[in-house]
């Protein structure tokens, strides 16, 4: 493999990991405290439908990330009202949410820009590119340096835009926010243990609602870096399962930033590769069938959670709906 191959997949590896690593750790912060999110793929569906809408009308990238923000709050807030507040099912919510976007998106998209469900693109100027336009200068100053560095260096990791190094530098500010903060530890500590924390004077649905906050701001910022670096516009059902691949990643990780990101990366990589598989051909063997390099991720999906579910350890207060003593 030379090594324009191998900057272009560190590139579309780092690309593809972005919007599942923002979700993982959405749903990991939201799990830490003890509340179950299957929801992550409507969260983010929604958000790249309210992202596209509101950047393609607006022509404005900030109110695209704002409104993407805005609708996943809204969504965390729903799941909060219904599993944190009455205590309802948290699965059946997070189905629920699920359902609900992947019709409403559609509906509402026939019904203000009657294209069958897609949203108009986005103009170029709105979407996200480089970081900053001295990225360009200093990618070329490093290509300059030899091929090797040029393409590894400068294209594979410094051709990217904001969102793809938020997300990754999230990961070290979760890591940090739960392991050394004092309302990180609280929040831990309600997805343990949520009576002590009761014992304590503290609200552990105030806990648990500002853990589904956090949650909405992540999916938020996934949902809109589909529509505004890696699509030009919105189409039903973009999200293809990426939700529940960052659950699968986030389970894989134990519910740890650092290993999340790796898992993340790891679905990333193979996302990456089976793109430049299609029309592969192995000798004796023919040529590789599309629909196989596709759903390698989702069956890399199966095989992990089968593999390593067990060793996982969960909150010990996952899915528990509190009930306060009285």
């Amino acid at each position: 493999m030379d090594e324009v191959m191998i900057g272009s997949v560190l590139a579309s590896t780092l690309r593809v990991s972005t919007p599942l690593l923002l979700c993982a750790l959405a749903g990991l912060v939201s799990e830490r405290s003890g509340v179950v999110d299957i929801g992550l793929e409507g969260k983010m569906l929604f958000a790249a439908f309210a992202a596209a809408a509101a950047a393609s009308v607006a022509h404005s990238t900030g109110l695209g990330v704002l409104a993407a923000v805005g609708v996943a709050c809204l969504m965390s807030l729903i799941h909060g009202y219904a599993c944190v507040t009455h205590r309802g099912d948290q699965v059946v919510s997070g189905v629920a949410l699920n359902m609900v976007a992947a019709g409403l998106t559609v509906v509402l998209g026939i019904a203000w820009f009657a294209q069958g469900g897609q949203t108009p693109p986005v103009a170029a100027d709105v979407r996200l590119t480089g970081l900053i336009p001295a990225w360009s200068e200093l990618d070329a100053a490093v290509a300059d340096l030899g091929p090797w560095l040029g393409a590894v260096v400068g294209h594979g990791l410094l051709s990217h835009n904001l969102l793809v190094y938020l997300a990754f530098a999230l990961v070290a500010g979760v890591w940090f926010f739960l392991e050394r903060t004092k309302p990180g530890l609280r929040l831990r500590a309600v997805g343990e243990n949520p009576a002590m924390v009761d014992a304590a004077g503290l609200s552990v649905p105030r806990l648990r609602y500002a853990a589904l906050m956090i949650n909405g701001l992540l999916c938020g910022l996934a949902g809109s870096y589909l529509v505004l670096a890696q699509n030009a516009a919105f189409s039903p059902n973009m999200t293809a399962g990426r939700g529940y691949i960052a659950l699968a990643a986030m389970i894989f990780g134990k519910w740890k930033p650092v290993p999340t990101m790796l898992a993340c990366l790891l679905f990333g990589f193979l996302d990456a590769v089976a793109i430049r598989m299609q029309g592969a051909v192995i000798p004796g063997i023919g040529e590789v069938p599309v629909q196989l390099i596709q759903a390698l991720p989702y069956l890399l999906t199966v095989v992990l959670l089968a593999g390593f579910i067990g060793q996982a350890l969960a909150p010990k207060a996952l899915g528990r709906p509190y009930v306060k003593e009285r």
